[in-house]
C-alpha cells in the first residue's frame, strides 16, 4: 500500500497542473490515452490516484475531500473549535464553490475514466485484472455519489468522461431513488469482483476489498433507510433490509472482529492485519524513518483546539452499570477533573484526556485542557501519541470504516425494521463493544426496569463508539433530530477553579459549567438545512441545476 501513496503523487501532479473549474469541464489528463492503458500497471497506477481521496486526519491535501474529522465533529453537538461553526449555529450562507461537491466529481471523472479504458489493457493483462480495477474504480464512484446525495440530495448523474462540449454537462439533477440504484449497483459490482482481506495480505493491505464494498453499501443504505424514515418519504424498508443484508455479509464472511483495546485502535499497535477490525483506512508512512505521508493531527487539531469536546458528548458516556448520569448510583458530582471519569464506559477515557495521562514532551503528564486553546474544557485525545508530537510527523493510519460500524448497523436497522431487538442479537453486537468499554450488558429486561427507551440506547452506542470520528453530525441529520440538539447552548466542563485558574474571560452557568456558546446565538431551519446549498457557480454554469429548498 505504500506504493498507491507513492504513484499517486505523481498522478496527482499531473492532473492538479489542469485547471480547477469544475470536474465535468476538464480535458482528460495531460496523458496521452495513445500511450497510456497498455498493461496492469497502468492500471494500478490509474487506480491509486483515487486513493488520495480517502479522508485523512488534516483537511489539508488537496484531493481531500471526503469527511474529515477536524472539520465534521464541529458541525454537530459533539464538538466546538475556538470559534463559533456556521454550519453547527446555523449561521452560514450558500457558497459560490464548494469543494465537497466540485472534488467529489473529481473522484468521480477519475473513476469513470479507468471504467471506460481499463479494457484496453486487455492485450496484456486478463479480464480478471481489468475487472479488478474497474472494480475498485467503482468502489469509488459509488462511495463518491453517496457523499454527494448525503450532503446536496439530488445532483446530476454522469457515468461517463465528458469533454467541454457533452450535452450532459447541462442535465438536470437525477432524483435519490435513481442516484442510489446506481451507488448500489457500483458497490455490488466492487464486493462481486474485488479480493477478501485474507487474498490482499499484507503486500496489497489497504487497497479495497470486498468486505469495504459491503461496508460502504451498509453505511449508504443505512444512511437513507433511516433518513427516509424519519423525514418521511420514499421506501426506508428496502434501504434497510440493504443495509441490514450487507451488514449481516460482513459479519457472516468472518474476515473482521473486533480489536481488543479501543485506545490502540488509533495508535501504532492498531495498524496493519493484525487488526481486524480496520476495514478500510487512509495509510500513511510506515515508521519515522520511512515517512511516504504523514499528519499532524495532535499538535495541529487536538492540541490547539479546533476540535475540543462538549459536555453533551462527555454526558453520553454511560457507568459501568450500564445506566446515564441521572439515574445510575455510581455517579457522585465530580469535586475535580479526573473524577468525571470515575466508574465510566473506559472509551470516554480513551477519547477524553484525563489528569494523569502521557501527552506531550513539553507537558509529559496531562492535567487539565489550557482553556485558550480548548474552549470546552475538555481534549480529546484519539490518535494522540507522545512521539509524533515532538516529531510533527506522525504516521498513524485514519479508520475509515471499522467492524464496531457493521455491528451497530445490524442492530439498528433490526430495530427500526421490527420496532425491538432480541436479547441474543444485541449479544452479537452492541455487547460485544460495551463488554470493551467495561459496561454491564443491554437487555430488554434492563431498559424496561430502568425506564430507558431502546432506540435512544442504540444511539447512545453508535455516538460513544464513533466519537471523534466524524459521524454524529450525518446522525442527527438522517434520524430528524438536528432541528433539536444544534439550537441547543454548547457547554463544557464542570469549571474548576483550582485546577483551571481565575481565567475572567471563562463564561458560566449558574450550575458552575463552562458556557461557550450561547443558545441564542445558535439556530437551525429544518425547512433548509437538513441539505447543503448547491454551490451558486455550479447553478450559474448549468441552468437545469436547481437550488436546494430555502437556499
Amino acid at each position: 500500500m505504500k506504493k498507491i501513496v507513492k504513484f499517486a503523487g505523481l498522478w496527482a501532479a499531473l492532473l492538479f497542473a489542469l485547471p480547477a473549474c469544475d470536474v465535468t469541464r476538464l480535458p482528460e489528463t495531460s496523458i496521452s490515452d495513445e500511450t497510456y492503458w497498455n498493461n496492469e500497471s497502468d492500471l494500478r497506477f490509474a487506480a491509486n490516484y483515487m486513493y488520495t481521496f480517502i479522508p485523512g486526519w488534516e483537511q489539508t491535501m488537496p484531493n481531500n475531500t471526503m469527511p474529515g474529522w477536524s472539520t465534521e465533529d464541529v458541525w454537530s453537538d459533539d464538538a466546538y473549535g475556538t470559534a463559533p461553526n456556521p454550519i453547527s449555529d446555523g449561521s452560514r450562507l450558500a457558497p459560490s464553490t464548494d469543494a465537497g461537491f466540485s472534488q467529489t466529481y473529481r473522484l468521480i471523472r477519475a473513476a469513470n475514466n479507468i471504467i471506460e479504458k481499463a479494457p484496453r489493457a486487455a492485450k496484456t493483462t486478463s479480464t480478471a485484472v481489468i475487472n479488478r480495477y474497474i472494480a475498485e474504480a467503482r468502489f469509488f464512484r459509488g462511495w463518491g455519489y453517496f457523499l454527494l446525495v448525503q450532503r446536496y440530495g439530488q445532483v446530476p448523474m454522469v457515468l461517463t468522461t465528458l469533454t467541454d462540449q457533452s450535452p450532459e454537462l447541462y442535465k438536470a439533477a437525477a432524483t435519490r431513488e435513481e442516484l442510489y440504484q446506481q451507488i448500489y449497483s457500483d458497490l455490488d459490482y466492487a464486493a462481486a469482483t474485488l479480493p477478501s482481506p485474507t487474498t490482499l495480505g499484507t503486500a496489497d493491505y489497504g487497497r479495497i476489498s470486498n468486505t469495504a464494498a459491503l461496508a460502504m453499501k451498509a453505511r449508504a443504505a443505512l444512511f437513507e433507510g433511516t433518513r427516509a424514515k424519519f423525514h418521511k418519504y420514499g421506501d426506508p424498508t428496502t434501504h434497510l433490509n440493504t443495509a441490514l443484508a450487507a451488514a449481516r455479509a460482513v459479519m457472516d464472511g468472518k474476515q473482521h472482529d473486533l480489536f481488543g483495546d479501543y485506545f490502540n485502535l488509533f495508535q501504532l499497535a492498531g495498524e496493519g492485519r493484525q487488526n481486524r477490525e480496520n476495514i478500510l483506512v487512509r495509510q500513511y508512512g510506515v515508521s519515522s524513518a520511512d515517512r511516504v505521508v504523514t499528519h499532524n493531527y495532535f499538535r495541529a487539531i487536538l492540541e490547539v483546539g479546533p476540535m475540543n469536546p462538549t459536555k453533551a458528548l462527555a454526558d453520553s458516556y454511560l457507568l459501568t452499570d450500564g445506566l446515564p448520569m441521572g439515574k445510575s448510583p455510581l455517579y457522585t458530582m465530580p469535586t475535580a477533573s479526573v473524577d468525571v471519569f470515575k466508574n465510566r464506559d473506559t472509551r470516554m477515557s480513551a477519547t477524553f484526556f484525563k489528569r494523569g495521562d502521557r501527552s506531550t514532551p513539553a507537558k509529559p503528564v496531562f492535567d487539565i485542557a489550557p482553556i485558550v486553546f480548548n474552549r470546552t474544557g475538555f481534549a480529546f485525545r484519539k490518535a494522540s501519541n507522545f512521539d509524533d508530537w515532538n516529531t510533527s510527523a506522525s504516521t498513524i493510519d485514519r479508520p475509515i470504516i471499522r467492524y464496531a460500524e457493521m455491528l451497530l448497523i445490524i442492530a439498528e436497522a433490526t430495530y427500526e425494521l421490527n420496532g425491538n431487538i432480541t436479547d441474543a442479537l444485541l449479544d452479537q453486537t452492541i455487547n460485544r463493544l460495551r463488554a470493551r468499554g467495561g459496561v454491564a450488558k443491554l437487555t430488554n429486561a434492563f431498559v424496561t426496569a430502568n425506564g430507558l427507551d431502546m432506540r435512544e440506547e442504540i444511539r447512545r452506542e453508535r455516538r460513544v463508539e464513533f466519537a471523534q470520528e466524524g459521524f454524529r453530525y450525518w446522525d442527527l441529520i438522517r434520524w430528524k433530530t438536528a432541528e433539536i440538539e444544534l439550537p441547543k447552548a454548547v457547554l463544557g466542563n464542570y469549571f474548576f477553579k483550582s485546577e483551571f485558574g481565575t481565567s475572567t474571560a471563562v463564561l458560566l452557568t449558574p450550575d458552575n459549567y463552562i458556557l461557550v456558546q450561547n443558545a441564542s446565538t445558535r439556530k437551525f431551519d429544518p425547512a433548509r438545512d437538513y441539505l447543503f446549498p448547491i454551490p451558486l457557480n455550479e447553478i450559474s454554469l448549468n441552468d437545469q441545476l436547481k437550488q436546494n429548498p430555502g437556499w
